[in-house]
Order: C-alpha cells, then structure tokens, then sequence
C-alpha cells in the first residue's frame, strides 16, 4: 500500500523535529551538570582562597597552628563566616534544604596540614583524598589546606536542584515537540494542497479537458508551476481548437471538388451530361485543384516535421531572392506586373536555401493570383544592425481588415477578392509563416494607403565577422 504524499512529509518532519529535540535535551543536560559541577568548583575555590588568606593572617598573628589544632569549634567557626560571606554566590538550594542546612559542610570539605602536611584540623580523611594548596608567608610554605575530593553532585541539595532543571528540560522539549506535530501537520496541508490541485489538473488534461485552471495565490516556485500549468492548458486549448478546425477545414476542401467530380460522374453515368472534351477538362480541373491542395499539405507537414532537423548554412538571403525572382520574370510580365526591385545590401544569415526559395515562390506566386492586371509590385530590404528586414508591396486589391488577422492560417481564403476561383488553397501564405518561424524570424500583412498589400518579413541578423 503506497503511502500519500502529505503523510509522507508530516512524519519526515515530525521524525526529524523529535530528533533534533532529543538531541538539544542530551546536549543541554550534559553541559547543564557539566557547568554545574564546575561553578561549584570555583566557588569551592573561591572559598579556599579566603581560607587560605585567613589562615595566612592567623599563623602570622599566633607564630604556629597550635590554636587550631585539633580545635575545631575554632576551625569551624572560622568556615562557617566565610560560608556566610560567599552563599549569596551559590545557587539556592531547594526549599526542603533551606530550613535544615547540613552541618559542619565546609568543615568537612576542607582540612588544614602543617609544613610537613601532618593534619591539624579539619576532614580525618587521609591526605591523599585532599586536592592539595600551599599557605605561603614571605615565600616560605607554612602550611598546606586541603579541599577533599568528591564526586559530583554529592549533596542532596545538589541532586535536587539538577533534578529541577532536567525536569524543566523535559517540560520545555515535550511543548516543543507537541508544537512541532501541529507546525508539521499544518505545513504539510498547506504545501502539499497546491501539489494536489496540480494532480488533479494534470489528470483532467489527459482526459482532455484543457480549459481546466489551477488557482494558486502565491509567488513562489508553487506558484510560478501553476501559472505554467496554466499556460500550458491553454496552449493545448488552443491547438486543440486548430486541430480540430484544421480537419474540419481539410474535410470541406477536398469535399468541395469530390462532390463536383461525383455529381459530374453521376450525370455522365444517367446520360444527363454528354461524355466529351468539355466534361473531361472540368474533371481533370477539380483533379488539379485536389493535387495541389494534396501537395500544399503535404508542404506545410514537411515544414513542421523538419523544423527541429533544418539544416542551415550561412547565406545571403537576398540573393536567393534575386535567383527566385528572375524564375518568374516572365510569368509576371505576362500579368503585367511591374516589379521595382532595391535590394542594395547583402547580408549573411543562418538559413536553408530551398526554404527560403520556397517562402519567395510562394509569396511570389500569391502576387500572379492575385494582383490584379495591370499591377505593380514593389520589393525592397531594409537592415539594422539586430534585423534584416524583406517588403513586398503589390498594387492590389488588398485584405479586408477583418482577415489581415487571418491571413497566415492555414486553409484561409479571403472570399470577396482571394477565391476558389483563383485556384489557391489557402496554404500558401501559411508554409510561408512556418518557414520564417524556423529560421527565427516573423511575417506580417497589412494594407496600404494606396489599396495593396504589404507583406514584410523580418529576420535576426548575424553579420560575416
């Protein structure tokens, strides 16, 4: 059974948060009672050091030990005040300790031994149990004063106060932990909530249902995937609704010219129509007009299929013009159509040269179709240093603006002045859009002023080094 994905990230960040807080209370009880038996140790040391002080000034005073030997109201007496003067530097014992303090404390951690370490007051323990100090006057040792060695946390008080402080650790890390559950339960909702809708999305598009969106309301990565989930939704709707309206529009153009040919065919074969040169050069029209309309397909198809695989070289593009154009010299001056030609600067571009021929022919022959006799057509370059710039301006007639928009679709015709009867199919000027497109350029049309076309294309440029 595959675990989801929510439960997935609660429980790897749940682990790791228990992790990391059984770590933080390990690390800080030990450094808790690692500290603690140290800051006794100073204090411990701070109060040999007033002894030792103290002890100074008593054998300078008395010349001996002899009033502190063996006397140990005297000796403790003596601790006890400093006891009194440092407690307020040690950490308060519980309240149980406070009431009953331990007697003789500081006379039983330290003890006093002569120059020759024989002991004189203080802890019976032998000398070795003693962390040992010297008592110096005028740079001769009098005596020795001794701490006795003893484990840590040797005291009740001391026990109690460390046992406080675990128990407050515990308290401290068991509501970190009981957060931490809440923080990862709500993380994991909110972070994995648009990860879901992205799921759901991902599967309605493919049932094909590309107008499906996904609102995600923040500018993060997850939010950038979703406006790119988006698009890519509507791009497939998109094409979606090219694809369908191109079979729809492939479907009616070739049955525009089988019903022609059929109901000649079926006239022919119920004797309404005579079976002679006249019946056979009408078939032999629509057989045309279905070839290249096969032929213009199949174009427009090779042109999408080797955009990825175009071979290119560095050419001069208007020279391929140049080459194209004196190809239908003369079927333009049969139509009596004059061409003004300035192509003044040559410039070198990555580019296919039999596509490029086949963008000028196309473009070329759109202007035989169309432009009405006599007519005119103007073709000249313009360059930047970024772009090079190809206009073919014709006489006319021109688009109604409500197709310029439409021009470069596939299978679309102009009705009023761009006809079947023309003999187009509607392909022409989109093998035209696709072939500049893989060459990383654009195509636009619009009208003139004085009733043409104008059809520029524009190519980024990268000049000879």
């Amino acid at each position: 059974m595959k675990m989801k994905l929510s439960y997935k990230f609660f429980f790897s960040f749940l682990l790791t948060s228990v992790i990391t807080i059984v770590l933080m209370v390990v690390i800080m009880e030990f450094y808790l009672h690692k500290n603690f038996v140290e800051f006794m140790n100073k204090m411990d040391m701070k109060i040999l050091n007033e002894l030792d002080y103290r002890l100074t000034i008593e054998y300078k005073t008395e010349q001996s030990w002899n009033r502190l030997r063996n006397n140990h109201f005297v000796w403790r007496e003596l601790l006890h005040s400093i006891h009194r003067k440092n407690k307020d530097h040690r950490p308060p014992p519980p309240r149980d300790f406070r009431r009953k303090p331990p007697k003789d404390g500081p006379f039983r951690k330290f003890t006093l031994f002569d120059a020759q370490k024989n002991r004189v007051v203080g802890n019976p323990a032998p000398i070795t149990e003693h962390q040992l100090q010297p008592i110096m006057l005028e740079g001769k040792i009098i005596g020795w004063l001794g701490m006795h060695k003893k484990k840590p946390r040797s005291k009740p008080w001391e026990i109690e106060f460390l046992k406080q402080q675990t128990e407050i650790f515990y308290v401290i890390a068991i509501s970190i932990l009981l957060i931490t559950i809440m923080l990862a339960w709500w993380l994991s909702r909110q972070l994995l909530i648009p990860i879901q809708q992205l799921i759901k999305g991902t599967q309605a598009l493919t049932s094909r249902q590309f107008k499906t969106k996904i609102k995600i309301n923040s500018n993060d990565e997850l939010g950038q995937l979703a406006d790119d989930f988006n698009t890519m939704s509507q791009t497939l709707e998109k094409y979606e609704i090219m694809r369908q309206q191109w079979l729809t529009d492939i479907s009616h153009e070739l049955r525009t010219p089988l019903s022609i040919m059929r109901g000649e065919i079926e006239a022919m074969q119920d004797g309404i129509r005579e079976f002679n040169y006249e019946a056979l050069n009408s078939l032999y029209f629509e057989v045309q007009r279905m070839s290249r309309l096969v032929d213009d397909l199949r174009q427009l198809s090779l042109a999408d299929t080797e955009a990825l695989s175009l071979k290119k070289q560095a050419i001069n593009p208007l020279q391929i013009l140049r080459e194209t154009l004196q190809l239908y010299n003369t079927q333009l001056a049969q139509h009596n159509i004059l061409v003004e030609e300035n192509l003044q600067v040559d410039s070198i571009l990555p580019a296919n040269a039999d596509k490029l021929k086949q963008l000028y022919s196309n473009i070329l022959e759109n202007t035989l179709r169309y432009v009405d006799s006599p007519g005119s057509l103007k073709i000249f370059s313009e360059q930047t240093k970024t772009q090079l710039s190809i206009n073919f301006i014709d006489s006319g007639p021109g688009v109604p603006e409500e197709s310029i928009g439409r021009l470069f679709d596939r299978l679309y015709r102009v009705e009023q002045s761009r006809n079947r009867a023309k003999g187009g199919s509607g392909l022409g000027l989109a093998i035209c859009k696709n072939i500049v497109e893989i060459h990383g350029g654009k195509i636009t049309a619009t009208n003139v002023s004085s009733g043409g076309l104008w059809i520029k294309i524009v190519f980024p440029l990268k000049l000879r080094p």
